[in-house]
């Protein structure tokens, strides 16, 4: 007859036979067998949170040259170093290389560049295949100076500035390819861990995401730059009696405000500013279209401002009925001061002078391609000599952040407030007014408005 059966407890197994013996007294506590694995999760969790920190700090950056600042920093900052070099140079590509140095000055800069490049790390980074070991993994120096193989220029320059050991990692991805490589500089001899080598190396592959991203966008913000300054005059003309100024700054995605200055017959001026709705290649092409427009009938019947946005909003409305645009038109005769304009919805102009700072009183008019037939008297006003015609387009004034009519008292007050020296001198002014409009510059990448000033001070 078998035993009968112990009920099953929980945790117990009744099957397993109790042992007789005691067990010997405990003199240790010993470590609960789960602490080294929380130390482990807690290490991880801490070296993740690092990591999308910094993934988020670099992701926040909208320049490339800010994204490369931010990933030296952070670099030096994962690998445990002070110093480093980073060069942005694309495999195959014609584009200059691009160098920037994290505690290392323009000297230093170039002391590094008298270093035969196969004598470096990042050199060897740089020229190797992109598929070789050590190019994906990083090269660690750990004693330079104590390396008796290292080229003796090397050597002298890492004396000179005052590093003993180096990290170089390359700036590539599957995606990407190699954008160019990174190093960092230790004061004394070492090396980065493991896992300092595995963040970074992490780090870096984002990074190179990141780069290639904003080099595309850069590059594609300097063509259409570069289309946009083509559609515009090269130079401005020099006519007795008149001398000119312009400045302007296209937006990054291109768009379609533009300036004009061409001579006319009699010793006669055309000034012309305005802006084509909407932005990008299309906006650039209308953009160029008009304007061209524009100087033909200017040529043909300049002295009629009104007759000359008359034909052009007829064009506009026959070929892009679909399209608006603004448009300001100056006949000048500069020695006789004289000075007719006509304006589709088109901002004022500002007249600047040692007795007066005020807009011109234009009638108001509908945009081009607003109306079934556009026709607004033309406005004849006399600069007394020394005065500053200033015409600009709204970007400048969008530009700003302001309400419109507080805009236009601050372009005001930008102009009354031109130094004295400085009153004849049309660069001076415009510098001077963009200045105080625009604190942050001309070409700052956040703002997608067109910008355009055009200066003429009469002698």
């Amino acid at each position: 007859m078998s035993a009968p059966h112990l009920p099953k407890v929980a945790g117990i197994d009744p099957e397993v036979p109790v042992s007789t013996q005691t067990a010997a007294p405990l003199r240790e506590i010993p470590a609960a067998p789960g602490a080294f694995i929380q130390d482990r999760l807690a290490g991880w969790v801490s070296d993740l949170t690092t990591l999308h920190e910094l993934t988020e700090r670099l992701a926040a950056t909208a320049t490339l040259d800010a994204a490369l600042n931010e990933l030296l920093h952070a670099g030096a900052a994962l690998v445990g170093a002070r110093r480093g070099l980073l060069v942005l140079e694309r495999a195959g590509s014609t584009t200059p290389s691009t160098t920037l140095g994290l505690g290392l000055g323009p000297a230093d800069l170039g002391h590094l560049e008298t270093v035969e490049r196969s004598a470096t790390a990042l050199g060897r980074i740089l020229d190797g295949p992109p598929e070789a070991a050590d190019a994906r993994d990083g090269i660690a120096t750990p004693d330079l100076l104590g390396n008796q193989d290292l080229d003796p220029r090397h050597r002298e320059v890492a004396t000179r500035l005052g590093y003993a050991a180096s990290y170089a990692l390359p700036l590539a991805s599957e995606a990407a390819g190699r954008l160019g490589g990174a190093v960092w500089l230790y004061d004394e001899p070492g090396e980065p861990s493991e896992k300092q080598r595995h963040l970074v190396g992490l780090y870096a592959r984002y990074a190179t995401e990141h780069l290639a991203r904003l080099t595309e966008l850069e590059r594609a913000r300097a063509d259409i730059a570069t289309v946009a300054e083509e559609l515009l005059p090269s130079r401005l003309p020099r006519i007795p009696g008149v001398r000119l100024a312009a400045r302007h700054r296209t937006g990054p995605q291109g768009g379609g405000d533009w300036y004009d200055a061409l001579p006319l017959p009699d010793h006669a001026l055309g000034l012309a500013v305005g802006s084509v709705g909407g932005s990008g290649p299309s906006a650039m092409a209308a953009m160029g279209r008009l304007r061209a427009s524009l100087r033909a009938y200017a040529v043909m019947e300049g002295e009629d401002p009104v007759a000359v946005l008359s034909d052009l909003e007829l064009l506009l409305r026959l070929t892009e009925p679909a399209r608006t645009a603004t448009a300001l038109f100056a006949y000048c005769e500069p020695a006789a001061r004289k000075v007719v304009l006509a304006g589709a919805g088109h901002t004022p102009p500002l007249v600047l002078g040692d007795r007066r700072c005020e807009y011109v009183e234009t009638t108001l008019s509908a945009p081009l391609g607003m109306l079934a037939c556009w026709e607004a008297p033309s406005v004849e006003f006399s600069p007394a000599p020394g005065e500053t015609v200033l015409l600009y387009t709204d970007g400048l004034l969008r530009r700003t952040g302001d309400a419109m009519d507080r805009a236009f008292a601050r372009l005001h007050s930008a102009a009354a407030s031109v130094p004295k020296a400085d009153r004849h001198d049309p660069a001076a002014v415009t510098d001077h007014v963009l200045r105080a409009m625009l604190p942050d510059g001309l070409d700052r990448s956040d703002s997608t408005e067109d910008v355009v000033v055009l200066a003429a001070h009469f002698d």
